[in-house]
């Protein structure tokens, strides 16, 4: 596998704790790949996150974006958090706008911009929406602009923090389709972070299974062994997905729900 963005020996210590959070992570991941990382929690999943994307600095340890060493916040990896975080007086085309001129002005004209953040509306199917500002419209529409506005930077990777935590079941399951549409037409190298061993299954080309915390690691990668595009109804009784969803929830609930297993 050629290795595209590498988190090596991360560890993760705050000021006062006996043990660190993450200790000795290891992960490697190939350009275009879709992990997803899931775990108890407290086990360092957003930590882990919030290290590659920059917000937050290694004890030990570190992470190469394609043999780069990241030291910080840049716009070649764009974050996408439960939360939408859009700004309230601006229209959803200006949400996205603002990130596209301050990441993208030396590259595109203006009316190459103005195409560039009308293609991202129409690539979550928000077109309709682009005049409406955030408190018109839904969650699930608030986190569609959230990611359209992060795929606007043109980032290497896309780091998705529980993106459909806070959504309703069916809101979340058309967000997923969504996704996994966006992934295989851009190719775009996504690190996802959930609870939902469904979801781990059904988006990612391998699931990064952390170990419990405090002191936590990389237990398990499991390599889901599913062909793309992929058809959350038809995978309902596939043996393939049942088979990984009962090896992750062994892993999550048989080996690693008690701390003490998860230190032995």
């Amino acid at each position: 596998m050629s290795v595209f963005l590498e988190i090596s020996r991360l560890t993760v210590a705050f000021p006062k704790a006996p043990v660190p959070v993450l200790n000795e992570v290891e992960l490697r991941v190939a350009k275009g790949e879709y992990v997803a990382v899931i775990g108890h929690s407290g086990c360092g999943k957003s930590t882990m996150l919030n290290v590659v994307a920059g917000l937050l600095p290694a004890t030990l340890g570190g992470v190469l974006l394609e043999g780069r060493e990241v030291s910080g916040p840049g716009p070649d990896r764009a974050v996408v958090f439960q939360n939408h975080s859009l700004l309230p007086w601006l229209t959803c085309y200006e949400n996205i706008k603002l990130a596209v001129d301050q990441t993208l002005s030396k590259e595109l004209t203006r009316r190459e911009r103005h195409e560039w953040v009308m293609e991202q509306l129409a690539l979550v199917r928000m077109t309709a929406a682009k005049d409406k500002r955030p408190h018109e419209i839904s969650g699930g529409m608030k986190q569609r602009i959230g990611i359209a506005r992060a795929l606007s930077m043109r980032p290497k990777v896309l780091l998705l923090d529980e993106p459909f935590g806070a959504l309703d079941a069916l809101t979340r399951a058309h967000l997923q389709d969504q996704v996994m549409d966006i992934h295989a037409r851009l190719g775009t190298t996504i690190m996802m972070i959930t609870h939902d061993v469904d979801e781990a299954v059904l988006l990612s080309d391998r699931i990064v299974m952390l170990t419990n915390g405090p002191n936590a690691t990389v237990g398990e990668i499991l390599e889901v062994d599913l062909e793309r595009p992929r058809d959350r109804l038809a995978l309902a009784h596939d043996p393939r997905f049942v088979n990984a969803r009962a090896a992750v929830l062994e892993f999550l609930h048989a080996r690693h729900a008690n701390p003490a297993l998860a230190a032995a």
